[in-house]
């Protein structure tokens, strides 16, 4: 993206599952997650089973199945819904 390169946020596509977690790593310290950041395989495979271009926020149980999905990202996030959700798996 044009304000990534405006930034010097520039990495190469990664090749390898480690090359992915650097490039993840770096995402998490730069832009300061406090929440749990889950790496997909190299292949994609939970981006493709999750339709995650463009973004989405889910939410999956701890049985496996999705109790948050929102709409496409980031137009269509619904992050109250998400947080709510959130809250109401926690208790």
């Amino acid at each position: 993206m044009a304000s990534n390169v405006s930034e010097d946020i520039v990495y190469a596509q990664p090749q390898t599952l480690d090359e992915r977690a650097t490039v993840a790593a770096a995402c998490v310290l730069h832009l300061e997650l406090a929440m749990p950041t889950v790496l997909d395989d190299i292949d994609d495979t939970v981006d493709r089973a999750y339709a995650a271009l463009p973004e989405r926020l889910y939410v999956v149980d701890a049985e496996g199945i999705v109790a948050f999905q929102s709409g496409p990202g980031p137009w269509e996030f619904d992050v109250d819904g998400w947080e709510q959700c959130l809250r109401s798996l926690r208790t």
